[in-house]
């Protein structure tokens, strides 16, 4: 309780200095606008969906099978029409754009079976000449296939939507999956597996039996010790070289277990995606008492399979262990990273350094958790993170985050505090509850030299007041932290002399290098890129408008300016004109990128390294500059970009470059090598390292 008012105390201190320096930066109807954005948010709970049993009605139908699949869906069936007949209405509902074909292995059914299915157009029907059980039936399916995967489905299974699209983006975003299975829920709604569990006494666990499917905990791709065979996929030449499902658990049981086993000894991993949700009648041929019928072998194969892998379930964890540590427990380290809002990397460059971070993160084995400040659930967003194996907490399911911290603050070893405000409000909770944690403050941009230069630029004195209280505190929660982050080496010496003694470390912007793909006499006209809730961004735009294009114009007439951002102030809105084209948020910058021919960034104030530039540079689109924003980026004007600084020099600037070939390839040339060298995924690398001490 203690604990649970400190924070609330240190929460509500921190937003209210954050609502007062909002105030004279923006003023009121803009901190408004800001602070409707930042608690924005959809509801991750929906009503549960149930499913009924089917009914024996039936009348043909067709499933829109291919000639050339890219899948094979086998599917072994012993009676129980039924629900055979609704599985595959289910895959001709849900099918989409992906060639598959369906086959059907009737493992001597005694019911209407047979017959039945010879009315289903567009599936491949097989009857085994002797009763096969669930492991020769599906190797018998597998041996006909021709598909590049084989996705092994139960009869007793309902698909939904985007199921097997699911499946295979994780197979195109993970290059090392080797298997990959769906969530499965009951048809009352519960959650029947995220994945399994394997301890190393051979038994196994359904992660999140019966719990909530939306729950968070369930809702990020994982890797797993194996999936419930009940929706599973692999690559067909995969499946051949391991020789199939291992006929030792004939007729059935261990059989799934095994197979991911034998993927993980070839050097692939499994994978548990949540974004293929297959409804699964958990049962309905095999019964559920372990003491009889089909359902004893599960017993009987659990020995086999404990001879077997009796090496590698050594490396499992034992019976008891924190369920949740369980099912991560591949993990080498822990990190939680909290910061104010979800990350949203089309629309700011702090947000893309902090997803690029995690994907960084994720690639050293760590298993990564996100909690926003506002814990809100963010549509498309939220989702992109779970699909990079990111646990990201939200409402209902966070509850109090001193609860959090008290029950799994223990388990981290580091944890990142993003942005003075944030890390104001939840450094005391770290403290008290994560003691073995390194806590590492990332400042994103140093906030009070950037008001601090408004404040000079504006002549505001309220402005310097409210950037003296933000030095304060920024350097405040430096001096309680392990390490500070900050994105440029500038930044670093300023904190050298503002704040001596803070173990300082630099982690600057992370980007993809795209290459110049547009050749000069193709591309046309300037580009401005940058979220307009960012206020050097509006004042970049606002001054290179109403200075500095007039004077380009008079010698480059029709020359255009594409102003590309997300959070268009009215201000900015109100410069559209046919010189001027105001296009807000786009969803894919590359076109923009690959067009232009100069990208601007005629920023007069602010602080860190500016993700506009790096971004352009990434895409060998040269970039016409003041000096602050490519400060601390390792360039010389003439080199890797073109710097000036007042309104009429940047407009020469623009001018000498704008039909100088040879000028602009060497800018886009050296440019690419600058974020080579300085702002790649390598780079970035070579930093986490030192930083996390990996």
């Amino acid at each position: 309780m203690r604990a649970a008012l400190a924070f609330r105390k240190s929460r509500l201190l921190a937003q209210l200095q954050r609502l007062r320096g909002s105030l004279v930066q923006h003023g009121l109807a803009g901190t408004w606008t800001r602070l409707l954005r930042e608690l924005r948010g959809s509801t991750a709970v929906s009503a549960r969906e149930t499913f009924a049993a089917p009914g024996e009605e039936f009348s043909p139908f067709a499933v829109p099978g291919s000639e050339s699949p890219q899948v094979s869906i086998i599917i072994p069936v012993h009676n129980k029409f039924a629900y055979t007949a609704a599985c595959l209405r289910s895959l001709a509902e849900h099918a989409d754009a992906t060639p598959f074909e369906v086959i059907v292995v009737d493992d001597l059914s005694t019911d209407a079976t047979a017959a039945r299915l010879a009315q289903i157009s567009g599936i491949r029907s097989i009857r085994n000449a002797e009763n096969l059980g669930f492991v020769g039936s599906c190797n018998a399916g597998a041996a006909i296939a021709q598909g590049d995967f084989v996705l092994f489905l139960n009869n007793d299974t309902l698909v939904t939507a985007d199921w097997l699209g699911a499946l295979l983006r994780c197979f195109a975003e993970q290059a090392d999956a080797g298997l990959v299975g769906s969530r499965l829920v009951y048809p009352d709604g519960r959650l029947q597996e995220a994945g399994g569990i394997v301890f190393n006494d051979g038994s196994g666990w359904n992660y999140g039996r019966f719990e909530d499917p939306a729950d968070c905990r369930f809702a990020f791709r994982r890797e797993v010790d194996y999936c419930s065979g009940a929706a599973i996929m692999l690559r067909r030449d995969l499946f051949e070289r391991l020789g199939g499902f291992d006929q030792r658990y004939a007729p059935a049981y261990y059989e799934d277990t095994d197979l991911a086993f034998a993927v993980r000894a070839a050097g692939l991993k499994v994978y548990y995606e949540p974004r293929s949700r297959v409804i699964h009648f958990e049962g309905i041929t095999a019964g559920t008492d372990t003491g009889s019928g089909m359902k004893r072998y599960q017993l009987v194969n659990r020995g086999k399979f404990l001879d077997k892998w009796n090496d590698a379930l050594r490396r499992q964890p034992p019976p008891g262990t924190p369920i949740h540590l369980a099912a991560t427990h591949r993990a080498r380290r822990r990190i939680l990273i909290i910061d104010a809002t979800t990350p949203t990397p089309d629309q700011d460059s702090g947000s893309l350094r902090m997803v690029n971070l995690m994907r960084i993160l994720r690639g050293n084995h760590c298993h990564v958790v996100f909690m926003a400040s506002n814990q809100a659930w963010i549509e498309r967003y939220t989702a992109d993170l779970q699909a990079l194996g990111i646990e990201v907490l939200y409402q209902p399911w966070l509850g109090s985050p001193a609860t959090f911290f008290r029950e799994r603050g223990g388990e981290f070893d580091a944890i990142v505090l993003s942005r003075h405000y944030v890390a104001a409000e939840f450094i005391g909770l770290a403290r008290l509850y994560a003691r073995k944690a390194r806590l590492i403050f990332d400042t994103v941009d140093l906030h009070y030299l950037r008001e601090l230069r408004a404040a000079e630029l504006e002549g505001r004195d309220e402005l310097a007041r409210v950037s003296a209280r933000t030095r304060a505190q920024e350097i405040g929660i430096m001096r309680e932290c392990d390490v500070t982050l900050v994105v440029s080496p500038v930044e670093k010496e300023i904190l050298a002399r503002d704040a001596p003694g803070v173990s300082v470390d630099v982690l600057s912007n992370v980007h993809e290098i795209f290459g110049c793909r547009t050749p000069f006499g193709e591309r046309r006209d300037l580009l401005f890129v940058g979220g307009f809730q960012h206020p050097p961004n509006s004042d970049a735009v606002l001054w290179f408008v109403r200075d500095i294009l007039p004077r380009v114009h008079a010698a480059i007439p029709g020359l255009r300016l594409h102003v590309i951002g997300s959070k268009v102030t009215e201000a900015i809105r109100a410069l559209a004109s046919e010189q001027v084209i105001v296009h807000g948020f786009v969803d894919d910058i590359a076109p923009a990128m690959d067009a232009a021919r100069i990208s601007i960034a005629p920023l007069r104030y602010g602080a860190g390294v500016k993700g506009k530039v790096n971004m352009a540079m990434s895409y060998g689109l040269p970039v016409v500059a003041t000096p602050m924003a490519v400060e601390g980026m390792h360039v010389q004007s003439g080199k890797e970009v073109l710097i000036a600084e007042t309104a009429e020099a940047y407009a020469d600037a623009i001018i000498a470059l704008y039909d100088d070939e040879v000028l602009w390839q060497r800018l886009s040339a050296n440019g690419l090598d600058n974020v080579r060298a300085h702002f790649s995924f390598d780079a970035a690398e070579k930093a986490i390292r030192r930083i996390f001490g990996f």
